[in-house]
């Protein structure tokens, strides 16, 4: 019985020794990993980081992009009885150093020398870490590679026979083993303490919900920072799948097609990229084609919407669905690679006019939600039971309520055992002993839960309205001349928003339209691409309250950097920060409206 990660891997190397457990690029071509030298490799490393005397409880830091190693690697410490801390690759210096430092971390791992570059400079200062080690070939001075360490374990296994198996009957279910420091979108990030049992009650519960099979290949690009995709590989470890690693987050279009995998969790700013150049393609097409298009979509979202309310379904539509996959979706679906059984989005909202198109073409998306400090998963559409445009139901073994003011709370065995070094905070996120996700929401009449927004994101006008700005910010990005957006008009008198526009495509409408320019700037200040942008804006939003309707916008010049702070590696807005940053430009907006900033939608861009 597996009630803990370092027996997790144990399990799956004998229940599932498949010649194909990993697949890499290598050369241009994907190679497999068996299954038996995988799990060799973590032994070999959790005894070799055991000979530098790293001990059970000890952190070992990991600063590395996707692949087989940084699996590895998370595996070795588990089984060492460590907790890994993973940093994302985009984090700048001074993020890395603060994460290092606080974790208190022994062992610090990185995988080439671009990165190296980062933790150097810190050396000196960090004076806690005992050991370097990197996955390159060659290492700097004073930092050990990984081939020396594995080349540990080998003598150590040799010497003594049965020691790995040993260490991985010593960890606990209440032992420690993960240190996640959250991206935070305000304030300071925190260190997430997730212990085996919280991270094993997840994974069996996901695997209960929602079928992985040893028969599956999937395709991993999300960083394994993010709790969602590690405990999703984790998933996949124990339920046998093969696992892709794709090279990039670039390069995910073409590995999509040589892996050909059944399975892919994403985030909505993927399937935003698809859906939009699908349209894209079709607009540019010529009338027929589109006109074939827009009538398969509009089967393919009849027979939809008569599928997910579980009504029986006319032949008639049966057969035009069955031909708009022949001529239309299976061109799309092939993109993928041609054998998605399904996709999983997480980490933000999906907006369900996205999810009901991908729904229409036959490539199912479920949709689920949940928080570093959950494990993840909170709760999760299935296909026993699945509502677009909600989260899915609470997963079993785990209560959702909502509070008085809307905040979902939750509790269960997947919940957090607090944040490290901060009693005060770890307190007041679960005060009454039920854990305050910061998110409003509420169930339906289903038991569907619906995310409506970030408590502390939501606007309040000085007309008294409460507005929500994340489904308004996924309405506008649903144009696609719109790639992100961010409202504002706390104690405002109106609602505007800071859009960044498709820059390409910006281009080119400024010159069909004969509009002239020399810089992005001066694109993005030009009345009449204001004016065309704020079209865009009102037409992605015609169902909207008038005080919730966007007055005015202001066109930014370059889209969200993480190096800047004004989002986190997970891709969410720090809006405290992006509005810090456009102060200006939002004075000057609400500034010019004058006594014309009613709220009742007259306000053009």
């Amino acid at each position: 019985m597996v009630t803990t990660l370092a027996q997790l891997l144990v399990h799956s190397v004998t229940t599932y020794p498949k010649p194909d457990f990993m697949l890499f690029k290598k050369d241009g071509a994907y190679e497999p990993i068996a299954a038996a030298e995988f799990g060799t490799s973590v032994k070999h490393f959790a005894l070799g980081l055991r000979a530098l005397g790293f001990e059970a409880g000890q952190k070992l830091c990991l600063l590395s992009e996707n692949r087989p190693a940084w699996t590895m690697t998370d595996f070795a410490t588990l089984a060492a009885g460590g907790l890994t801390v993973p940093i994302y690759t985009t984090l700048v210096t001074e993020q890395i150093r603060y994460i290092i430092d606080d974790s208190d971390a022994a062992v610090v791992v990185v995988s080439n020398a671009d990165h190296w570059k980062k933790i150097e400079p810190l050396r000196a200062g960090l004076t806690k870490v005992k050991h370097y080690i990197t996955f390159a070939e060659e290492a700097p001075a004073g930092v050990l590679t990984l081939a020396a360490v594995l080349e540990k374990g080998r003598a150590a296994a040799a010497a003594e026979p049965g020691l790995y198996e040993t260490l991985v009957a010593r960890v606990k279910p209440e032992d420690e083993a993960t240190l996640i420091y959250t991206s935070g979108t305000t304030g300071v990030p925190k260190g997430v303490i997730l212990t085996h049992g919280n991270l094993v009650s997840n994974i069996k519960t996901a695997s209960d919900l929602v079928e992985f099979s040893s028969k599956d290949t999937v395709l991993s690009f999300l960083p394994l920072s993010h709790i969602l995709e590690r405990m999703v590989m984790f998933t996949y470890v124990y339920k046998g799948c093969t696992i892709g690693f794709a090279e990039s987050v670039e390069a995910v279009a073409k590995n999509l097609l040589e892996v050909r995998p059944h399975i892919m969790v994403s985030v909505p700013r993927v399937f935003e990229k698809i859906y939009t150049k699908v349209m894209d393609q079709v607009l540019a097409s010529p009338a027929l084609r589109r006109k074939i298009f827009f009538w398969a979509l509009k089967a393919g979202r009849a027979y939809g919407a008569l599928k997910l309310e579980g009504k029986p379904i006319p032949g008639g539509l049966a057969f035009r669905r069955s031909v708009a996959a022949k001529l239309v979706f299976s061109k799309i679906i092939a993109k993928t690679g041609g054998r998605v059984r399904f996709f999983v989005s997480g980490g933000a909202p999906l907006s369900k006019d996205i999810a009901e198109f991908f729904y229409a073409i036959g490539l199912v998306i479920l949709e689920g939600y949940g928080l570093t400090e959950t494990s993840p998963l909170l709760s999760i559409n299935t296909f026993e039971a699945i509502r677009l445009g909600t989260v899915g139901k609470p997963a079993p073994g785990i209560d959702i309520r909502i509070a008085a003011d809307g905040e979902i709370l939750a509790r269960g065995p997947n919940i957090m055992k607090g944040y490290y070094k901060k009693e005060a905070e770890t307190r007041e996120i679960m005060e009454g002993g039920w854990f305050h996700t910061g998110d409003i929401g509420h169930l339906d009449a289903g038991g569907f839960l619906v995310i409506t927004d970030r408590k502390k994101d939501l606007i309040v006008t000085s007309g008294g309205k409460n507005i929500a700005p994340q489904p308004i910010e996924n309405l506008l990005k649903s144009s696609s001349y719109i790639v992100n957006a961010v409202v504002i008009g706390d104690r405002r008198r109106f609602i505007a928003a800071l859009v960044v526009p498709d820059f390409d495509k910006l281009r080119d409408y400024a010159k069909a339209q004969g509009i002239a320019f020399a810089t992005v700037d001066e694109l993005c200040k030009n009345r009449r691409i204001v004016d065309f942008i704020k079209a865009e804006a009102d037409r992605a939003t015609p169902l909207l309250a008038s005080y919730e309707r966007v007055k005015r916008i202001v066109i930014l010049p370059r889209d969200f950097d993480i190096e800047r702070g004004e989002i986190t590696p997970s891709l969410k807005v720090r809006r405290a920060n992006v509005t810090a940053e456009y102060q200006e430009a939002i004075d000057a907006l609400y500034r010019e409206a004058g006594e014309d900033g009613r709220d009742d939608g007259t306000i053009g861009g």
